[in-house]
């Protein structure tokens, strides 16, 4: 077992012991939100066939050089049709948004350009050649659209509809194990009693286990007993591909999460250099990997975006640009003084807002990691290096949460 690593240290530890990687067949319509498990490439060409941009007239362009040109209308080409009728010089053919461009049509005049008399149409405006959709202009047939690892949000998933895609391979979601643990919590909506507190961290990790991609599977409360929290484990491990608990593993007599891991699992490292969240845990139980997060409502959720995110991420080949994610790593520059921390990664919480072409960053609560209400009211955590202070007007580095 490691003791007071980097985070650095701490994902390349994690790295060794990844989440099981497994894909699966489904169709589209059941994809919205999975993650691709490989690259996606066009079955077609977009558009098939060039089409109009507007509703109009399709014509040739040197019919319509000057104002007032009077074409002879030779039918119309709607959107879904196969046959549309030739143009030749000194006619003009009604077309729809997407319908197939005529043979012998090089522009298009939006309808609000022209007035018709019987057969006939005036032209009053322009024949733009820019109005027409070259087939293939968007996507040729056999080109990579998208990457492995992307996840299908709106618009990726409509693209996937546009190339032709019935049934895709996605990533299969991991069931991962969430445990609180802690005599003094209660859950939310039963009375307190003296010295209790209402739990909170299991919600806010099973939901973002959720964004990451996974199935959280959220367990009853263990209320500082070994032999519970023994029988949960075991539970989780036959039943899901990781586990994360929240509490109980800091240096107190009734960290029983760091105990039964240093008598009966395994530990890769314990304790981190960061600010907050120093008291994680890493291992395994059994063949399952294992976070040990501090009970501390921020440090829970600080720890979860820096080293669990990550880990899922690395684990299931997410894209990373495209895939699931919580943050991006962006340089702002610090409205106030911020105070660093002696040897270790600093994660303060800060308000970052874009104002005139840059990021600027600020503090609105104060940093006590038992303040929940702090990671509402910021959304973003400074990456000051160790001994480092951050001052007003200096450009940092920080990740900013979604």
């Amino acid at each position: 077992m490691e003791m007071s690593v980097t985070l650095e240290r701490a994902l390349e530890i994690t790295s060794r012991k990844p989440l099981t990687r497994r894909t699966q067949l489904i169709p589209l319509v059941e994809a919205s939100g999975r993650v691709l498990a490989t690259e996606l490439s066009s079955k077609v060409d977009d558009p098939r066939f060039d089409n109009s941009a507007m509703d109009g007239w399709a014509v040739r362009e040197s019919d319509c050089m000057s104002p007032g040109s009077t074409l002879r209308i030779v039918g119309t080409s709607q959107a879904g049709t196969s046959e549309t009728p030739r143009v030749s010089q000194g006619e003009a053919c009604s077309i729809m948004t997407g319908a197939p461009l005529p043979e012998g049509a090089d522009a298009i005049v939006m309808v609000e350009d022209s007035e018709i008399q019987g057969n006939t149409v005036t032209i009053t405006g322009p024949a733009r050649p820019g109005y027409i959709r070259r087939r293939g202009e968007n996507l040729e047939e056999g080109q990579v659209a998208l990457e492995s690892g992307s996840v299908l949000a709106a618009a990726t998933f409509s693209l996937a509809a546009t190339m032709g895609h019935g049934v895709v391979k996605v990533v299969e979601r991991p069931r991962i194990a969430v445990i609180g643990v802690g005599d003094e919590l209660t859950p939310p909506g039963k009375p307190l009693t003296d010295g209790s507190i209402y739990e909170s961290n299991t919600f806010g990790l099973t939901s973002l286990v959720s964004k990451m991609g996974a199935i959280p599977k959220r367990y009853e409360l263990i209320y500082d007993s070994i032999d519970s929290l023994r029988n949960t484990l075991i539970d989780a491990s036959q039943t899901c591909d990781a586990i994360i608990t929240s509490g109980g593993v800091s240096m107190g007599k009734w960290d029983i999460v760091r105990g039964i891991m240093e008598d009966e699992g395994e530990i890769g490292f314990w304790r981190v250099l960061i600010r907050p969240g120093g008291p994680p845990l890493f291992g395994s139980w059994g063949e399952t990997p294992l976070f040990g997060l501090p009970g501390n409502p921020v440090s829970s959720l600080v720890v979860f975006h820096v080293l669990v995110a990550p880990w899922i991420s690395k684990s299931l080949g997410y894209h990373e640009d495209m895939g699931p994610m919580l943050s991006k790593k962006v340089s702002v520059r610090l409205e106030q003084d911020v105070a660093g921390a002696p040897r270790k990664l600093c994660l303060r919480r800060i308000r970052i807002r874009p104002e005139k072409g840059q990021l600027l960053a600020t503090t609105h609560t104060h940093q006590g990691s038992g303040n929940m209400h702090s990671m509402v009211a910021h959304n973003g955590l400074t990456l000051l290096p160790p001994d480092t202070d951050g001052k007003a007007g200096q450009t940092i580095e920080a990740l900013w949460l979604s």
